[in-house]
């Protein structure tokens, strides 16, 4: 029995070992002071029983020590499985007064505890300017209060009111004049002296005339900034790269916020007072931010399809063999810093020989400072149908760099390839046909050696007419194609609007995809996008004057009826809605898909006035 006992106490002494929780000395410092603020940094012992006189702690440069230390002990007791388990805490206390500007850092302080030595780790700490204010280290509100400084409860009594610079929100934009398709960055930030319970954005700022690249953040109300000689503390809410659709002077309207600032009570207990929180409910509006967008220079060369910044193209062909019914590939490639994610597929001038696929593009882009980079790959897939020597066309590209306000053109080099026979599809009947016909030796004929002297001339035989009737439509009809494929080789315009359909079906079916897949970001880029160049196609509207007033006013005089413009306007609305507003009230993309196939049939069915 005694033995069973003796089990029993070491067993409940070796779980209660197990529970306790190994010594610990940590720091607790602030990040951020300003120039005359008195601030605290609390030394802890955690689980441990220190000795007060082994306590050191190291000097602060560009502080003053006011008092200290402080101590205070705690003890809290919790139930895990059954066991009880204590912690226990030793705090340590010093007040300082910052009183120089700049970077500093907070040593290592130590103390002796439960025979052990520990220390705790270097902190940083950075002291800023104080806002503009009197000798004695207060400002004045312009009515006599003090005003209101960050982390200063002693200024932040709930009786006072919120005034309009002590909480507000900035667009700021890094530009006051740009050109059309021109990367702006703009930053939306909140800029307040009192600590913020909850922030709710009840209308987004809008960014009407504008495409937007946004960037991923994080909001955090962790920066110190300086403006207008006073310190608040700042968050950022939204940052992005903006390209103006339009010349003129273009506003950012505000935004509206509601927020519950911090304030304090001060509650008399007798023989000292304590200060308890209060939530104040405030509405804030952010400003309305303009710039001055100037017009791409005219006359825009030839081939300029919208593309502004730096950039540069290049062309590869797969491959050094080509054999009939054999597919081969053309990779074509911008790359550069800019409007990129706009840039307009290429129309390279393949043999009419080669059967051609659709081409299959890809975006790799990413915010690079205040601007966009990236690269846009577009792979051409043809398949040679004849044999023989070939020329795949070059391609002009042409770019407005608003640096120097200039156009650029590059050129893509001409590919002279040899195509040879394959053998992956066998020869057709013609095909024979014409190899027989060109062979070089016939077989001597043998039998009767002596031929009568009736001749029978190919001339008169129907057939032979009939051949040559034959060949003659041939002719015309080869004559005609060839005049009607140099006409719309000429007409620019026709040919975009005869395909101006096909290339957004196609668009509308990758939309469709990325739908389906869960990609909905890139689903409402897509829709744009084979909305945006469909219109300019099929309006004859370029890229760097496609607004959605113009667009409107090209159809009302083209004769459209207001149901399809209304129709078109709302398809329009809901994706730049989709694009910018919380996921939980955005359209569904099926509908966003079914009302830009209605619009787009609408359009194919009407006769536009000339």
């Amino acid at each position: 029995m005694m033995k069973k006992f003796l089990t029993f106490i070491a067993l409940t002494i070796i779980a209660s070992a197990g529970l306790r929780a190994e010594v610990a000395f940590k720091v607790k410092a602030p990040e951020r002071v300003m120039v005359g603020e008195q601030f605290y940094i609390t030394y802890s012992v955690v689980d441990g029983n220190p000795s007060l006189r082994s306590l050191r702690v190291p000097e602060i440069p560009g502080c003053k020590l006011l008092y200290g230390p402080s101590e205070s002990r705690s003890q809290s007791y919790e139930m895990i499985n059954g066991r009880t388990r204590s912690n226990s805490r030793v705090d340590y206390t010093y007040v300082y007064r910052a009183e120089k500007e700049g970077a500093v850092t907070i040593g290592e302080a130590s103390v002796e505890a439960d025979g052990r030595q520990l220390s705790t780790s270097r902190r940083k700490l950075t002291i800023v300017a104080n806002s503009q204010s009197s000798s004695s280290g207060q400002g004045n509100a312009g009515n006599g209060t003090p005003a209101v400084n960050i982390d200063d409860i002693s200024t932040q009594s709930s009786d006072r009111t919120v005034q309009s610079d002590d909480v507000f929100v900035r667009i700021i934009l890094n530009k006051s004049t740009a050109y059309e398709q021109e990367a702006i960055e703009c930053t939306i930030k909140l800029y307040t002296k009192y600590s913020i319970s909850s922030f709710m954005p009840t209308k987004q700022p809008s960014f009407d005339g504008f495409l937007i690249e946004e960037v991923p953040i994080q909001a955090q109300l962790n920066e110190v900034e300086n403006y207008r000689g006073q310190n608040y503390m700042t968050a950022l809410l939204k940052r992005c790269i903006i390209f103006p659709q339009k010349s003129g002077r273009l506003t950012i309207n505000s935004g509206n916020y509601d927020i519950s600032v911090v304030q304090y009570d001060n509650v008399n207990m007798g023989f000292f007072n304590v200060r308890t929180p209060q939530e104040r409910d405030i509405k804030v509006s952010s400003n309305s931010a303009s710039i001055e967008i100037k017009s791409l220079p005219s006359p825009q060369p030839e081939g300029f399809s919208g593309a502004v910044g730096t950039f540069t193209i290049d062309s590869r062909l797969v491959g050094n063999s080509f054999r009939t019914n054999d597919p081969a590939t053309l990779i074509y490639t911008v790359t550069g810093t800019g409007n990129i994610k706009y840039v307009k597929e290429p129309e390279i001038d393949f043999p009419s020989e080669f059967e051609l696929y659709n081409p299959h593009t890809d975006y790799d882009t990413r915010v690079n400072g205040s601007n966009v980079s990236g690269t846009m790959t577009v792979e051409y897939t043809f398949v040679p149908q004849a044999t023989g020597q070939f020329k795949i066309g070059s391609d002009r590209f042409v770019y407005f760099n608003p640096s120097n306000g200039q156009y650029v053109t590059l050129s893509t080099p001409v590919y002279d390839i040899k195509v040879a026979q394959g053998t992956s599809a066998a020869a057709s009947a013609e095909q024979k046909d014409i190899e027989s016909k060109n062979t070089d030796i016939l077989h001597i004929k043998t039998g009767n050696k002596h031929p009568a002297m009736h001749r029978n001339y190919v001339i008169g035989t129907w057939w032979y007419w009939a051949l040559m009737v034959l060949m003659v439509a041939g002719v015309a009809g080869a004559a005609l194609a060839r005049g009607k494929r140099a006409r719309m080789a000429s007409d620019e315009k026709g040919t975009r609007l005869i395909k101006a359909n096909k290339v957004a079906r196609r668009r509308l079916k990758l939309a469709k995809h990325l739908s389906e897949t869960g990609q909905d970001e890139k689903f409402h880029e897509e829709i744009l996008k084979a909305i945006w160049g469909y219109l300019s196609d099929k309006l004859g509207i370029p890229a760097s004057q496609l607004t959605r007033e113009n667009i409107m006013t090209v159809l009302a005089d083209a004769g459209a009826p207001e149901e399809v413009r209304s129709n078109l306007g709302e398809v329009l609305d809901d994706c730049e809605m989709a694009r910018y507003s919380p996921a939980d009230t955005r359209p569904s993309t099926s509908d966003i898909y079914r009302k830009a196939s209605q619009a787009i049939n609408s359009m194919e069915n009407i006769k536009f006035r000339k």
